[in-house]
């Protein structure tokens, strides 16, 4: 009887040891920063160099142009791209619970790109946008490229592309923004970009 209760105690200490070591290789996970592009992986700028941020934990103070809302806050980390002209970027890399979880974010993410234009249209009287999308990417569990072009009377029109990519739990969004068209925006250097940003999510 003494021996079986002491086996009973062991196996119970072992299971809840074990259960504390992988709450706590989760969190040590959940709050590491995944790996993110640095300012030479942005398309080249043909004036200004690209100058990178600072890795923070969290959502930027804005949102990504069309993604506001549908990126969540619990283990996202970001980065900031700036040039000295109007050309900017940002990449948000959210580490999920699960790779089903972030196949889920992935899948919505892609959605709301690819529904950015006509939203954007509905929310603004008066304007004009269009979108094209350049597809898919062979990197890691995939990864989509998006660009939408919008413009309002008298005012310069704005372009903007997305990269939306997944690597295991791990999803990463780099959006780049400028004044323009879509025929304006550097596609080939930026699906370059978004490739690199998946491959260095989890180095």
């Amino acid at each position: 009887m003494f021996r079986r209760s002491t086996a009973s105690a062991v196996l119970a200490t072992a299971a809840a040891l074990a259960l504390a070591l992988s709450a706590s290789g989760t969190a040590t996970a959940a709050a590491t920063a995944p790996g993110f592009l640095g300012a030479a992986d942005l398309p080249p700028h043909p004036s200004s160099p690209w100058t990178a941020g600072k890795i923070v934990k969290g959502l930027p103070e804005t949102a990504p142009f069309c993604l506001e809302g549908a990126l969540p806050a619990a283990g996202s980390w970001h980065r900031s791209f700036g040039t000295d002209l109007d050309t900017g970027a940002v990449q948000v890399s959210v580490r999920t619970a699960s790779d089903a979880a972030a196949a889920k974010l992935a899948t919505a993410l892609e959605r709301r790109a690819a529904a950015c234009a006509a939203d954007w249209l509905r929310r603004t009287p008066g304007g004009t946008a269009s979108w094209q999308d350049y597809g898919k990417l062979p990197v890691e569990e995939g990864a989509h490229v998006y660009g939408v072009d919008t413009s309002i009377p008298e005012s310069e029109p704005g372009v903007h592309l997305f990269g939306i990519g997944r690597d295991g739990a791990t999803v990463t969004v780099v959006s780049w923004g400028q004044m323009g068209h879509l025929t304006d925006a550097p596609v080939p250097a930026f699906e370059k970009t978004t490739t690199t940003a998946v491959n260095k999510l989890n180095p």
